[in-house]
């Protein structure tokens, strides 16, 4: 893209000679023995031919072909293939998860995606089993446009089980995306580089349900380097697949998805005309002797910083975080950006 930029297009690039390559900054002796092989361009010419063929739009980032958000990232994909449509239009929300995905997950999609139902929204994600095709199977229920994002070549579908759910995608007015070329296989890097995309595409990612190793964990990080939001779905600490969501909560890495309103309004979606449920039934709240003065102190102001509170306190914040992680697994706290807390 560097040397586009330069030179002013591709052709130019591609034409330049060894010893003017080799006077511009920053470009090494192995870029310079690479342009100009014939052997390249062949491989591209066989490739738009390979998308001619199959209604693939081929997008490149130098033209500014990318969705907005997408270009936005520095490390934003050269090159994003597309098969079907892309409404820009639309507010992009990712959705991620495990592939061993519980009942828990599941049913939090499916109301989630059913209050989303008639809004302008597209549903991205991964096309992988468990959280991935739950997320795309609800939204073409709802009748949403849902883009799967691909960590292989539009030359196949993997897993295999999706063939079917990908095909409703595109019959649906949806998309298939990705970086790789069509004899690129899904090999485990690609799926690294895939959740870029998938982070870098929305300005918020949900994150259902993970284990501390899952690779919706490295979505967030993308996430959390592209400065978007991130939600996730706290559970029960022995849960396995809960575990890496409850983490995430807990280093502020993510905010607790606790209810559904604030992720709308979070995208500008607007309010319902009637107030939208809590994750977590309505309670009293009672505490101990202990708890009470850190809820009541929370509660004195509209927000107060762990450091504020800690000082007011005389308790040190390493004592406090499990405590207001588990205010807000009770649904009794928010966290806020900056390690601010505020009072339901």
């Amino acid at each position: 893209m560097r040397l586009v930029e330069i030179t002013g297009s591709a052709k130019e690039t591609w034409h330049l000679s060894k010893k003017l390559l080799k006077e511009i900054p920053g470009i090494g002796s192995k870029i310079t023995k690479e342009i100009g092989n014939e052997t390249y361009l062949k491989f591209a010419e066989k490739e738009i031919d390979f998308c001619e063929k199959n209604n693939i739009k081929i997008n490149l980032c130098h033209l500014k072909e990318l969705p907005k958000l997408l270009s936005n990232c520095d490390d934003a994909p050269a090159i994003l293939y597309q098969k079907g449509s892309l409404d820009e239009s639309l507010t992009p929300i990712s959705i991620v998860g495990t592939r061993n995905m519980t009942s828990y997950g599941k049913h939090f999609i499916e109301e989630f995606l059913e209050i989303l139902k008639n809004k302008k929204v597209l549903i991205v994600s991964g096309l992988a089993l468990g959280t991935d095709g739950c997320a795309h199977t609800e939204a073409l229920k709802n009748q949403l446009k849902t883009a799967g994002v691909l960590a292989h070549g539009l030359h196949l579908i993997y897993p295999s089980q999706h063939k079917k759910l990908a095909a409703e995608i595109l019959d649906q007015d949806g998309a298939l995306l990705t970086e790789f070329n069509s004899s690129d296989k899904p090999d485990r890097e690609h799926f690294l580089q895939r959740n870029r995309i998938v982070a870098g595409f929305s300005p918020v990612t949900i994150v259902v349900e993970t284990a501390f190793g899952g690779g919706s964990m490295s979505t967030v990080s993308y996430a959390n380097d592209y400065n978007r939001e991130v939600f996730a779905l706290p559970g029960k600490i022995n849960d396995k697949y809960s575990q890496g969501c409850n983490l995430l909560i807990a280093q502020n890495k993510a905010r607790i998805l606790q209810n559904f309103e604030e992720i709308l309004d979070e995208l500008q979606l607007g309010k319902e005309k009637e107030k939208i449920g809590s994750l977590f039934a309505a309670r009293e709240i009672k505490l101990s002797k202990d708890l009470q003065p850190i809820y009541d102190t929370i509660a004195s102001q509209p927000q107060i910083s762990l450091d504020d509170l800690s000082e007011k306190l005389d308790i040190p914040p390493y004592k406090l975080l499990p405590i207001l992680l588990d205010f807000e697994l009770k649904g009794y706290i928010k966290a806020l950006s900056g390690k601010q807390y505020s009072i339901i």
